[in-house]
């Protein structure tokens, strides 16, 4: 089994216009080193991780589906991991971006995870960064834009591998070489988000669940870097008292004690015993979300998807996102539904730590179209709550147009000077979060754009 990084559409933006990071045509890093004006790129200094909200006892299920089943269903027979100190090295082009958001992520997994992990610059180290172009990669694995695969540090060897028991997941009975595959053509944050989402499952689990709400093990792409809930699985994953060869039900013996002693805020707390995610809901998501499909086969999809959802009974972020989904894919044929969906979607998001970057990146649909309608004060109702979680969560792209919206609607309420500024500012981020000064520039219009009174005017 191989890890790809799925081609799904986060909750990101606004009217449908702009597509995920990892989508085909966004745009490139190469493209920034041009100098049209625009401020320097921003970057997230120090981090905000949310500690889980979950129970050990839905902590412990949850690594147990995560740890020995592999996306496809599969199920392992026993966990495997590293043993001893772990180097990581990198190699290939890689972009100025990777080597500081990776020194941040490798501080990051030392302290929160109390990994032993290093950066090298041994060819023999046991993760391998490779920095590759997105072409490249798509050589392989077409719907991925980042990927890991064991037993191999170069494409070459993946290549001459492929298919065989040695760079078989299933196969694996320890982790000794790893290498990872990342664009190097793509945004700062696409490489990031690879960074995050590849280095976890070569360290730990390979699996991905709908029903985590705040996890980067979760093909719905809402999370990109890793969370409080993410750091606290690689801990319990390398817990002592853990070890290669261990079954599932040897594990899950152990697992109560390693949660009560690294997660203490997770005793007692009563189970939600969410059930699982069947696999037609699954499927009917990514059709609806993913590449490959035609308008109509999307809609219907989503349709499905929703169906599902309500027949599962579900009241939790599923039934939100299943609305989600059907929100994005109505707005191009039936405005005024995808609104109400997106209503939906926040009800069933829900009040909860664990879904507020959900709730944000609603918020960003929701106050789209109050600034279409020319109510300004509604959407800087609907869009103070929210920037601060898209900065806790190192959302660029998110934080960069709540932010132009909050622009639109300052200025649609007569505070002019302070959304010129608040618009300024976003500027930096947007070049973190999209990549190439024409991008940041078309969000800019695109967004303007709702604005009436720039309608009117015929432009920015």
């Amino acid at each position: 089994m191989r890890r790809t990084r799925r081609l799904l559409l986060p909750l990101y933006l606004m009217l449908g216009a702009c597509m995920p990071v990892s989508q085909s045509d966004t745009p490139t890093r190469s493209a920034t080193a041009v100098d049209t004006g625009l401020p320097p790129m921003k970057v997230f200094s120090v981090p905000r991780p949310a500690a889980p909200v979950a129970s050990n006892s839905d902590m412990a299920r949850d690594f147990l589906d995560l740890a020995f089943t592999l996306e496809s269903g599969r199920t392992l027979s026993t966990l495997t991991r590293f043993e001893g100190p772990i180097t990581v090295a990198v190699a290939g082009a890689p972009p100025p971006s990777l080597a500081p958001d990776l020194t941040r992520l490798l501080h990051r997994l030392r302290n929160e995870a109390g990994l032993n992990i290093n950066l090298t610059n041994s060819a023999r180290a046991n993760i391998t960064i490779q920095a590759v172009t997105r072409a490249d990669i798509r050589k392989y694995l077409p719907q991925a834009a980042c990927f890991v695969v064991p037993n191999v540090s170069t494409l070459q060897e993946y290549k001459a591998n492929r298919r065989t028991r040695k760079t078989s997941w299933s196969q694996l009975t320890k982790r000794e070489k790893l290498a990872i595959f990342i664009p190097n053509d793509a945004s700062a944050q696409e490489v990031r988000d690879c960074l995050h989402e590849e280095l976890a499952q070569a360290l730990g689990p390979l699996n991905d669940l709908y029903r985590l709400p705040d996890s980067v093990f979760n093909d719905d792409n809402v999370h990109t870097v890793l969370t409080g809930f993410d750091m606290t699985m690689l801990r319990a994953y390398y817990d002592p008292s853990l070890r290669n060869g261990m079954t599932r039900s040897q594990v899950a013996d152990r697992l109560p004690t390693i949660f009560a002693r690294i997660n203490p805020q997770g005793q007692g707390k009563p189970a939600r015993r969410l059930n699982k995610t069947p696999r037609v809901w699954i499927d009917a998501v990514q059709t609806a979300l993913g590449p490959g499909a035609n308008p109509a086969q999307r809609r219907a999809a989503a349709s499905e998807a929703l169906q599902v959802a309500k027949a599962m009974g579900w009241s939790d972020h599923r039934l939100a996102f299943s609305h989600y989904a059907m929100g994005r894919l109505l707005q191009a044929v039936d405005p005024e539904a995808a609104q109400d969906h997106f209503v939906l979607s926040q009800r069933h998001f829900g009040s909860g730590a664990d879904t507020a970057l959900h709730r944000a990146y609603v918020a960003s649909q929701l106050s789209a179209y109050a600034i279409s309608a020319g109510r300004g004060n509604d959407a800087l109702y609907l869009l103070t709550p929210h920037l601060d979680t898209a900065m806790r969560h190192e959302n660029a792209a998110l934080l960069a147009t709540l932010m132009m919206l909050r622009a639109e609607a300052l200025e649609m309420t007569g505070r002019t000077t302070e959304g010129r500024q608040v618009r300024l500012d976003s500027l930096g981020w947007a070049r973190y979060g999209f990549g190439s000064d024409w991008a940041v520039r078309a969000k800019l219009r695109e967004i303007g754009s709702l604005n009436p009174t720039r309608r009117r005017m015929g432009g920015l």
